[in-house]
């Protein structure tokens, strides 16, 4: 079974070998039909204690690590990338 794969962002760094990510999501509403916004916290594994609070992290399911770990850091999301510039000549 594949491992679910999540995007958030690190609203927590204070443990040790450990961030907690908010992970949002938006939902259509059951009756009214309006695209409303859910979050949940996940507390993931950090082992090099590498992600600092504010940066956009993916993290992975894992085997439970504690009693609230059960997911790690894979990666980074760099959300300030810019557009490589095209000059266009006319």
């Amino acid at each position: 079974m594949p491992k679910r794969v999540l995007t958030g962002v690190i609203v927590s760094d204070k443990t040790d070998k450990t961030v907690v990510v908010n992970v949002e999501r938006k939902v259509k509403h059951p009756l009214y039909g309006k695209i409303i916004r859910r979050s949940k916290k996940y507390h993931a594994h950090d082992e090099g204690n590498e992600f600092k609070q504010g940066e956009t992290v993916r993290i992975e399911e894992t085997a439970p690590i504690s009693k609230l770990k059960t997911w790690k850091v894979i990666e980074r999301v760099n959300t300030h990338a810019t557009p490589e510039r095209v000059d266009v000549d006319a």
